[in-house]
Protein backbone atom coordinates (compact mmCIF):
# COMPACT_ATOMS: atom_id res chain seq x y z
CA UNK A 1 0.00 0.00 0.00
CA UNK A 2 1.54 3.29 -1.15
CA UNK A 3 0.46 5.31 1.88
CA UNK A 4 1.05 9.01 2.55
CA UNK A 5 0.66 10.75 5.90
CA UNK A 6 -0.61 14.30 5.37
CA UNK A 7 -0.06 16.76 8.20
CA UNK A 8 -2.15 19.93 8.32
CA UNK A 9 -0.76 22.55 10.68
CA UNK A 10 -2.98 24.06 13.34
CA UNK A 11 -1.89 27.48 12.10
CA UNK A 12 -3.51 26.63 8.75
CA UNK A 13 -6.93 25.47 9.93
CA UNK A 14 -7.26 27.91 12.85
CA UNK A 15 -6.15 31.40 13.74
CA UNK A 16 -3.31 30.31 16.00
CA UNK A 17 -2.73 33.83 17.32
CA UNK A 18 -6.33 34.14 18.59
CA UNK A 19 -6.86 34.03 22.35
CA UNK A 20 -10.08 32.08 21.85
CA UNK A 21 -10.68 29.13 19.47
CA UNK A 22 -11.15 30.43 15.95
CA UNK A 23 -11.40 28.16 12.91
CA UNK A 24 -10.24 29.03 9.39
CA UNK A 25 -13.01 27.45 7.34
CA UNK A 26 -11.72 28.99 4.11
CA UNK A 27 -8.43 27.10 4.34
CA UNK A 28 -10.18 23.87 5.33
CA UNK A 29 -12.51 24.10 2.31
CA UNK A 30 -9.53 24.72 0.02
CA UNK A 31 -7.74 21.67 1.44
CA UNK A 32 -10.90 19.53 1.11
CA UNK A 33 -11.20 20.55 -2.54
CA UNK A 34 -7.67 19.30 -3.18
CA UNK A 35 -8.06 16.06 -1.23
CA UNK A 36 -11.33 14.97 -2.85
CA UNK A 37 -9.42 14.36 -6.10
CA UNK A 38 -6.44 12.59 -4.49
CA UNK A 39 -6.84 8.86 -5.20
CA UNK A 40 -3.94 7.31 -3.29
CA UNK A 41 -4.48 6.13 0.32
CA UNK A 42 -3.61 8.62 3.03
CA UNK A 43 -4.07 9.50 6.69
CA UNK A 44 -4.71 13.07 7.81
CA UNK A 45 -3.16 14.39 11.01
CA UNK A 46 -3.97 17.94 12.02
CA UNK A 47 -2.76 20.34 14.66
CA UNK A 48 -4.76 22.14 17.32
CA UNK A 49 -3.86 25.79 16.83
CA UNK A 50 -6.04 28.09 18.92
CA UNK A 51 -8.25 25.14 19.92
CA UNK A 52 -5.58 23.74 22.22
CA UNK A 53 -2.32 25.60 22.75
CA UNK A 54 -3.52 28.70 24.69
CA UNK A 55 -5.49 26.75 27.32
CA UNK A 56 -2.81 24.06 27.64
CA UNK A 57 -0.14 26.71 28.16
CA UNK A 58 -2.26 28.68 30.64
CA UNK A 59 -3.14 25.69 32.82
CA UNK A 60 0.07 23.65 32.55
CA UNK A 61 -1.63 20.45 31.39
CA UNK A 62 1.13 20.05 28.81
CA UNK A 63 3.27 18.67 31.63
CA UNK A 64 1.04 17.65 34.52
CA UNK A 65 -2.48 17.11 35.84
CA UNK A 66 -2.71 17.58 39.60
CA UNK A 67 -5.35 20.09 40.63
CA UNK A 68 -9.10 20.02 40.05
CA UNK A 69 -8.71 22.99 37.73
CA UNK A 70 -6.17 21.12 35.62
CA UNK A 71 -8.45 18.10 35.39
CA UNK A 72 -11.22 20.31 34.08
CA UNK A 73 -8.83 21.98 31.62
CA UNK A 74 -7.60 18.54 30.47
CA UNK A 75 -11.22 17.60 29.76
CA UNK A 76 -12.06 20.94 28.14
CA UNK A 77 -9.16 20.73 25.70
CA UNK A 78 -10.35 17.28 24.63
CA UNK A 79 -13.78 18.76 23.92
CA UNK A 80 -12.34 21.74 22.03
CA UNK A 81 -10.12 19.62 19.84
CA UNK A 82 -12.89 17.11 19.22
CA UNK A 83 -14.93 20.09 18.03
CA UNK A 84 -12.17 21.21 15.65
CA UNK A 85 -11.84 17.66 14.33
CA UNK A 86 -15.61 17.53 13.82
CA UNK A 87 -15.58 20.79 11.84
CA UNK A 88 -12.66 19.57 9.73
CA UNK A 89 -14.24 16.17 9.03
CA UNK A 90 -17.65 17.70 8.30
CA UNK A 91 -16.17 19.94 5.60
CA UNK A 92 -14.16 17.02 4.17
CA UNK A 93 -17.21 14.75 4.02
CA UNK A 94 -19.31 17.45 2.34
CA UNK A 95 -16.54 17.76 -0.27
CA UNK A 96 -16.64 14.01 -0.96
CA UNK A 97 -13.80 12.76 1.26
CA UNK A 98 -14.76 9.71 3.42
CA UNK A 99 -13.20 11.25 6.55
CA UNK A 100 -13.22 9.11 9.70
CA UNK A 101 -12.64 11.02 12.98
CA UNK A 102 -9.98 9.32 15.10
CA UNK A 103 -9.29 10.63 18.60
CA UNK A 104 -5.71 9.62 19.31
CA UNK A 105 -5.79 10.41 23.04
CA UNK A 106 -8.36 7.67 23.70
CA UNK A 107 -5.78 4.94 22.99
CA UNK A 108 -2.34 6.57 23.27
CA UNK A 109 0.18 6.24 26.09
CA UNK A 110 2.77 8.96 26.75
CA UNK A 111 5.85 8.93 28.96
CA UNK A 112 7.54 12.21 29.92
CA UNK A 113 6.07 13.88 26.85
CA UNK A 114 6.95 11.14 24.37
CA UNK A 115 4.52 8.84 22.59
CA UNK A 116 5.34 5.25 23.54
CA UNK A 117 2.26 3.36 22.34
CA UNK A 118 -0.76 3.98 20.13
CA UNK A 119 -3.14 1.50 18.49
CA UNK A 120 -2.99 1.55 14.66
CA UNK A 121 -4.64 -1.74 13.61
CA UNK A 122 -8.09 -0.18 13.21
CA UNK A 123 -6.57 2.70 11.26
CA UNK A 124 -4.93 0.25 8.87
CA UNK A 125 -8.22 -1.57 8.39
CA UNK A 126 -10.08 1.67 7.70
CA UNK A 127 -7.53 2.64 5.06
CA UNK A 128 -7.94 -0.75 3.36
CA UNK A 129 -11.70 -0.13 3.28
CA UNK A 130 -11.10 3.15 1.47
CA UNK A 131 -11.73 5.44 4.44
CA UNK A 132 -9.56 8.42 5.39
CA UNK A 133 -8.67 8.43 9.11
CA UNK A 134 -8.40 11.97 10.47
CA UNK A 135 -6.51 12.14 13.76
CA UNK A 136 -5.03 15.06 15.62
CA UNK A 137 -2.68 16.30 18.31
CA UNK A 138 -4.16 16.56 21.80
CA UNK A 139 -3.15 16.26 25.48
CA UNK A 140 -3.08 12.59 26.45
CA UNK A 141 -2.45 10.31 29.43
CA UNK A 142 1.18 10.30 30.54
CA UNK A 143 2.43 7.46 32.75
CA UNK A 144 4.83 9.75 34.63
CA UNK A 145 3.38 13.26 34.46
CA UNK A 146 -0.32 12.46 34.35
CA UNK A 147 -0.75 14.34 31.09
CA UNK A 148 1.44 15.66 28.28
CA UNK A 149 0.98 16.85 24.72
CA UNK A 150 0.50 14.12 22.14
CA UNK A 151 1.47 16.44 19.30
CA UNK A 152 0.58 15.83 15.70
CA UNK A 153 4.31 16.17 15.08
CA UNK A 154 4.83 12.94 17.06
CA UNK A 155 1.73 11.16 15.75
CA UNK A 156 2.65 11.45 12.07
CA UNK A 157 6.07 9.72 12.23
CA UNK A 158 4.73 7.11 14.66
CA UNK A 159 1.93 5.95 12.39
CA UNK A 160 4.08 6.41 9.27
CA UNK A 161 6.59 3.87 10.60
CA UNK A 162 3.98 1.38 11.77
CA UNK A 163 1.87 1.58 8.62
CA UNK A 164 4.93 1.56 6.33
CA UNK A 165 4.08 4.91 4.75
CA UNK A 166 6.44 6.08 2.04
CA UNK A 167 6.00 9.79 2.60
CA UNK A 168 4.95 12.47 5.07
CA UNK A 169 3.71 15.76 3.60
CA UNK A 170 3.22 18.71 5.92
CA UNK A 171 0.98 21.62 4.84
CA UNK A 172 2.13 24.72 6.69
CA UNK A 173 1.59 28.49 6.74
CA UNK A 174 5.14 28.97 5.42
CA UNK A 175 6.83 27.69 2.25
CA UNK A 176 9.11 25.21 4.00
CA UNK A 177 12.30 25.22 6.08
CA UNK A 178 14.26 28.48 6.00
CA UNK A 179 17.65 29.69 7.22
CA UNK A 180 15.73 31.98 9.63
CA UNK A 181 12.12 32.70 10.55
CA UNK A 182 10.62 33.99 7.27
CA UNK A 183 7.87 35.78 9.19
CA UNK A 184 10.34 38.04 10.96
CA UNK A 185 13.49 38.01 8.81
CA UNK A 186 13.24 39.24 5.21
CA UNK A 187 16.66 37.74 4.48
CA UNK A 188 15.55 34.20 5.34
CA UNK A 189 16.22 31.78 2.48
CA UNK A 190 14.28 28.62 1.67
CA UNK A 191 16.23 25.36 1.98
CA UNK A 192 14.77 23.17 -0.80
CA UNK A 193 16.70 19.98 -0.06
CA UNK A 194 17.79 18.51 3.25
CA UNK A 195 20.02 15.46 3.08
CA UNK A 196 22.29 13.39 5.29
CA UNK A 197 25.02 15.94 4.59
CA UNK A 198 23.25 19.05 5.90
CA UNK A 199 20.41 18.00 8.22
CA UNK A 200 22.34 18.70 11.44
CA UNK A 201 23.39 22.14 10.22
CA UNK A 202 19.79 23.03 9.32
CA UNK A 203 18.57 22.33 12.86
CA UNK A 204 20.71 25.23 14.06
CA UNK A 205 18.69 27.65 11.95
CA UNK A 206 15.39 26.79 13.59
CA UNK A 207 13.51 28.14 16.59
CA UNK A 208 10.14 27.71 18.26
CA UNK A 209 6.84 29.37 17.40
CA UNK A 210 5.98 33.07 17.50
CA UNK A 211 2.46 32.15 18.62
CA UNK A 212 1.48 30.30 21.81
CA UNK A 213 2.74 26.76 21.28
CA UNK A 214 3.32 23.91 23.73
CA UNK A 215 4.88 21.55 21.17
CA UNK A 216 8.14 23.27 20.26
CA UNK A 217 7.31 25.11 17.03
CA UNK A 218 9.14 24.54 13.75
CA UNK A 219 12.29 23.21 15.41
CA UNK A 220 10.43 20.33 17.03
CA UNK A 221 8.52 19.62 13.79
CA UNK A 222 11.85 19.34 12.02
CA UNK A 223 13.37 17.03 14.65
CA UNK A 224 10.40 14.67 14.40
CA UNK A 225 10.49 14.64 10.58
CA UNK A 226 14.24 13.96 10.56
CA UNK A 227 13.59 11.00 12.85
CA UNK A 228 11.08 9.68 10.30
CA UNK A 229 13.49 10.35 7.44
CA UNK A 230 16.15 8.30 9.21
CA UNK A 231 13.76 5.34 8.85
CA UNK A 232 13.66 5.88 5.08
CA UNK A 233 10.47 7.98 4.91
CA UNK A 234 10.65 10.96 2.56
CA UNK A 235 9.29 14.10 4.23
CA UNK A 236 8.16 17.32 2.59
CA UNK A 237 7.09 20.64 4.12
CA UNK A 238 5.23 23.07 1.86
CA UNK A 239 2.76 25.93 2.04
CA UNK A 240 -0.83 24.70 2.25
CA UNK A 241 -1.55 26.46 -1.05
CA UNK A 242 1.07 24.16 -2.62
CA UNK A 243 -0.45 20.98 -1.19
CA UNK A 244 -1.68 19.73 -4.57
CA UNK A 245 1.78 20.16 -6.07
CA UNK A 246 3.32 18.25 -3.16
CA UNK A 247 0.79 15.42 -3.56
CA UNK A 248 1.61 15.35 -7.28
CA UNK A 249 5.29 14.84 -6.45
CA UNK A 250 6.49 18.28 -7.46
CA UNK A 251 9.59 19.75 -5.74
CA UNK A 252 7.82 22.49 -3.78
CA UNK A 253 8.85 23.66 -0.32
CA UNK A 254 11.49 21.61 1.48
CA UNK A 255 12.13 17.90 1.01
CA UNK A 256 13.93 15.87 3.66
CA UNK A 257 15.49 12.76 2.17
CA UNK A 258 18.34 11.30 4.19
CA UNK A 259 18.86 8.48 1.70
CA UNK A 260 20.53 11.00 -0.65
Amino acid sequence: MDLTIIKIAGAVITDKTAKKPKVNTGNIRAIAKILKDYDSPYVLVHGAGSFGHPLAKKTGVDKTVISRGQLLAFAKIQELQNRLNHIFCDILINAGVPAFPAQASSHAIMERGRLVKMEVEAMFGLIKLGMTPVTYGVPAFDRIWGSSILSYDQIAPYIAKRLNAGKIIEAEDVEGIFTANPKTDKNAKLIPQITAANHKEVEGYLSGSAATDVTGGMKQKYIELVDAAQSGIVCQIAHHKSLKDALDGKPVGTTINLKN
